[in-house]
């Protein structure tokens, strides 16, 4: 990468004077011995189906995970996340890692993870099975060498991170709790570390009307299907800025009876994003405009004067997540970085993506998502894969991450407390 930020060199040493500690050393190493057995924990918990809107089953593993590996106050929230916490030994700073227990892959699904040498095959292996593999290794890292940080750090395994779920855990979560710094793990590319996070705004837009005979009612009953293709065309002509980023696309598109009927409802499913809030909700009203010009278009057409038989327009929101970017010496980014290079990781991402760190990164809060290790692939689709290839550097790089920022001994804590 070229024209990377400066990473400070106070942050660096206290990353590397971390590294002096013996029990420090000590834990670095342990996610490359017990390697082996994190990769079975991965299987374990990818054969628990957790659907979005339904980890039940998988959160209460992960919390008998939890109490086993010496966390405490370990309990299933109010919205369904496992929360344990690990306590400082000094009124440090509060820092939260999480990472997302639910699949895109519906009730149902068969999942048996098939080994073929280092690659294992199974619906949800890498995304994010993966994640919550490091989230455990990063709390033995600490519980098995007597490692207290000077503030406590939450651990916490999400809901509804995928799709619908609208990162409805990491929300809760975050709302609920005051911590100075969050840390999502997702993804597997530990040379990525994201400074930014994609907000989107998705919308189901709903036309209804009387409908009737293709023939018959010709002329006495707007069409549904029409209003929609009439927003459709305008939308695809929209031209959005480019920097910041933002897009849209209508995703998906459904309605109609048969091919002899003027339509009595048709809907999409429109997904808005951007880097930043102010142009997605700028986006966001031009889009919404364009439906609300295309049904008053499409009535206008037709001499029609009972209200009754006119096309309404129904928006529903769907999908809410906040866009935001933080400073390239935000303290997390920064001892993240520093983490990174001195287990002589390349940072080759440095990047923006959607994740559960884009709440807590829209309200200001220290927040960045970090990756597990290994290589996920054919993600979102029953075909995906993980390759075992050094799975130990994802932990590795959230542990010294996590310490770093709350302090240890003689080190001081990177991360300011907020008010």
């Amino acid at each position: 990468m070229s024209n990377i930020p400066e990473l400070k060199s106070d942050v660096m040493n206290a990353v590397l004077n971390l590294r002096k500690y013996s029990e420090v050393e000590a834990a670095v190493k342990l996610c490359l011995d017990q390697e082996d057995f994190a990769m079975r924990e991965q299987i374990t918990i990818c054969e628990i189906p957790a659907p979005t809107f339904k980890e039940e089953v998988r959160a209460k593993y992960l919390a008998e995970l939890m109490v086993k590996y010496g966390l405490e106050d370990v309990h299933i929230d109010e919205i369904g996340n496992c929360v344990g916490i690990l306590k400082g030994s000094d009124n440090g700073p509060v820092v939260a890692m999480g990472a997302h227990m639910d699949t895109v892959f519906p009730e149902g699904t068969p999942i048996k993870v098939v080994q073929e040498g280092n690659i294992y095959r199974a619906p949800g292996i890498g995304d994010n099975c993966s994640g919550l593999r490091a989230l455990m290794q990063t709390i033995r890292c600490f519980t098995e060498n007597g490692i207290r940080p000077k503030g406590d750090i939450y651990f916490v395994g999400t809901v509804g991170e995928e799709g619908n779920g609208d990162t409805r855990g990491s929300k809760w979560f975050n709302a609920h709790n005051h911590v100075d710094g969050f840390i999502a793990c997702d993804n597997t590319d530990v040379g990525r570390i994201l400074w930014a996070a994609i907000g989107s705004h998705r919308w189901r837009m709903s036309i209804d009307g009387k409908g009737g005979h293709s023939y018959a009612a010709f002329g006495q009953t707007p069409s549904a299907i029409h209003a929609m293709c009439r927003a459709g065309a305008k939308v695809a002509d929209i031209r959005p800025v480019k920097d910041p980023k933002s897009t849209y696309t209508i995703g998906t598109i459904k309605g109609g009876t048969s091919v002899n009927t003027i339509a009595p409802h048709c809907e999409v499913d429109v997904d808005i994003r951007s880097l930043d809030n102010d142009e997605l909700l700028k986006l966001e009203a031009q889009i919404l405009k364009i439906f609300e010009d295309a049904v008053a278009e499409e009535n206008a057409m037709w001499p029609i004067d009972d209200e009754k038989k006119l096309l309404k327009l129904t928006k529903t929101q769907i999908g809410d997540r906040p866009a935001g970017q933080r400073p390239h010496d935000c303290p997390v980014l920064q001892a993240a970085r520093a983490a990174q290079k001195s287990l002589g990781i390349e940072l080759t991402n440095y990047g923006a993506s959607s994740t559960d760190a884009n709440f807590p990164v829209s309200q200001g809060i220290p927040a960045t998502c970090l990756s597990a290790g290994g290589v996920q692939m054919s993600t979102h689709t029953t075909a995906e894969y993980f390759i075992r290839k050094d799975n130990h550097l994802g932990p590795q790089m959230t542990f010294l991450t996590l310490l770093a920022l709350s302090g240890y001994k003689d080190v001081a804590p990177i991360l300011p407390k907020r008010a």
